[in-house]
């Protein structure tokens, strides 16, 4: 029997989210973070192209940005990626269905392979478990993208699907399915 868990737009946001590594933290994205994002995307398109991912984001101007980081009504949480106070990064949380989310991330190519990711990620998850009683998390990685999938194994992804550009992985936050409506 499913137990009724939290809405989605009714979990209290947090300022931000702690990691496990002091200099790493979770902030959620606002339309006055929009100048701050546009100038990263820029200055990483062509490594968050490299893949086929995020095209529509790098085609983005700053004023999309704004309007898609104001919107309060969108089920997404998005969260930046700080290092030392700057932004490096970003991690979505998206809700899908009761229970069932999806993380979207990518980060500046100067500050991968170095944990932020795992340590960002790892954040998210703990709070989509704590706090929308999530059971299941999904990611898609785009073929080839190596790091991405070796970033998900880490954390307890399992791939589940391929598909013709990318590979689906799912997370089993191991507790049973819980009404999480989004």
């Amino acid at each position: 029997m499913k137990r009724a868990g939290p809405r989605f737009e009714d979990v209290p946001l947090p300022c931000s989210l702690q990691t496990t590594m002091p200099e790493v933290s979770l902030r959620l994205l606002e339309g006055g973070d929009a100048p701050a994002l546009f100038d990263l995307v820029a200055n990483n398109a062509r490594h968050l192209t490299r893949h086929g991912d995020y095209k529509v984001l790098v085609q983005s101007s700053q004023q999309d940005l704004v309007e898609e980081l104001s919107r309060t009504t969108n089920p997404n949480w998005r969260f930046g990626i700080f290092f030392d106070a700057g932004l490096v990064g970003r991690a979505d949380l998206i809700g899908v269905e009761p229970a069932r989310f999806s993380i979207g991330y990518w980060l500046a190519e100067a500050h991968t392979g170095r944990g932020i990711a795992t340590a960002a990620l790892d954040a998210l998850i703990d709070f989509a478990r704590s706090n929308c009683d999530a059971a299941e998390i999904y990611a898609g990685v785009t073929h080839g993208n190596r790091a991405s999938e070796a970033l998900l194994v880490r954390l307890g992804f399992e791939p589940t699907d391929t598909f013709d550009s990318y590979t689906r992985f799912r997370l089993s936050l191991g507790h049973g399915m819980i009404d999480c409506v989004t």
